[in-house]
């Protein structure tokens, strides 16, 4: 699994992060982090990643199942 999250779209609500905290982390002005990238998610922390996606209200988080 894999998941991108959205510079665009994402508005610095922290919801992802405070969903899933071992899955998101913030950058210094409260952003998600490694936006605009794909990246990995770990084994074990997909449940976690759908969930801090689904609490984006803006959906800008792009969860892709490999």
């Amino acid at each position: 699994m894999k998941l991108t999250i959205d510079s665009g779209l994402c508005s610095g609500h922290g919801r992802c992060y405070a969903m899933a905290p071992d899955v998101y982390e913030s950058d210094d002005e409260g952003f998600s982090d490694h936006r605009d990238v794909a990246r990995e998610v770990s084994a074990g922390h997909e449940d976690a990643a759908r969930e801090g996606a689904q609490s984006c209200p803006e959906g800008a988080i792009d969860i892709s199942e490999d």
